[in-house]
């Protein structure tokens, strides 16, 4: 879980969109109540938004340099899943520096 520490280095900012209250953002609320003050304390100066909107598909937005983003749809994965694709989202970014 080192890559958790490294976020900032690859990213600009990181969104999680989900709805307050879909059975379909379930495990997205879950993963933001276990992972968002670890994500947070290892990244203070990272820009990390959370944004609840009913009815809304959950989705993960990654931010990197130039303006280049890339989003991943959030529906049907457990926490761990949503993890791992917030990893590969962060590993991502050190190829859009490259």
């Amino acid at each position: 879980m080192a890559w958790r520490g490294q976020l900032s280095r690859n990213l600009k900012e990181l969104r999680i969109l989900f709805s307050p209250n879909s059975p379909s953002s379930s495990s997205t609320r879950t993963f933001i109540e276990n992972n968002y003050k670890d994500l947070k304390t290892k990244n203070p100066k990272l820009p990390i938004l959370i944004r609840e909107a009913t009815g809304i598909e959950p989705q993960l937005w990654a931010r990197y340099d130039l303006g280049v983003e890339r989003g991943i749809r959030l529906s049907g994965l457990s926490e761990e899943q949503i993890s791992k694709a917030l990893e590969d989202l962060a590993k991502g970014g050190a190829a859009v520096k490259g």
